[in-house]
């Protein structure tokens, strides 16, 4: 059976620098009937557990490692299993939630996750977070597919207004990684709709100008 994609928004805060937030998070859920790989799996635990349905887990994926994304990983892996993955990169802020645990793995760029005969790959794209990582499968559901964690939105390019983060290396990241992807590829973001590389690529200057 061919990998698919299946989506569960959450609902839950964000938190750094002293303020917390209210937001929408996207969870991503990639592959078959019988095993997937959980990008994110934000906020709500049973929503991500039935989300998965049995499933066998070939890794949990954090593309970053902010709050809003990590805060119930280790939950949900006790209830689904797989491994944890993120980019040593944002080991600093997953230590403010799990001071004194380690991630399983570390994501390092060019790494690649099997699962349902497709592979994603990935990006390591700094900016949002020193750690931000992408990951990109040539070909799912018939087209190339990103999942951009925070790095690249509909409109935009992550917030770069917090510690850790930096403007002028997100852009770069989104310049020289991102859009070298093909035009038609599908945009799956950490939060908000999807778009496409095509979309967004010709408003890069836009956004210089705009700055953060």
């Amino acid at each position: 059976m061919a990998a698919r994609i299946d989506h569960l928004e959450t609902s839950g805060t964000f938190s750094l620098d002293g303020e917390t937030h209210q937001v929408d998070n996207n969870v991503w859920i990639v592959g078959d009937d019988s095993e997937v790989i959980v990008i994110d799996p934000a906020h709500d635990v049973e929503a991500v557990v039935s989300a998965v349905g049995g499933r066998r887990v070939a890794a949990i994926l954090l593309t970053h490692g902010h709050d809003d994304h990590i805060r119930q990983v280790q939950e949900v892996k006790s209830k689904i299993g797989g491994q944890i993955h993120l980019n040593p990169e944002d080991r600093m802020l997953w230590d403010q939630v799990f001071e004194g645990v380690e991630p399983d793995a570390e994501i390092q760029e060019g790494d690649t996750f099997s699962v349902a005969g497709i592979q994603l790959k990935a990006l390591h794209t700094p900016g949002h977070s020193p750690g931000s990582t992408c990951f990109f499968a040539e070909e799912l559901e018939g087209k190339p597919v990103l999942f951009s964690g925070d790095t690249l939105f509909q409109g935009g390019p992550g917030a770069t207004g917090r510690s850790f983060s930096s403007f002028d290396t997100i852009i770069e990241s989104i310049r020289t990684k991102l859009f070298e992807l093909p035009g038609d590829t599908v945009v799956n973001t950490g939060h908000g709709p999807s778009t496409r590389i095509g979309e967004e690529s010709p408003k890069l200057q836009e956004w210089i100008e705009r700055g953060q």
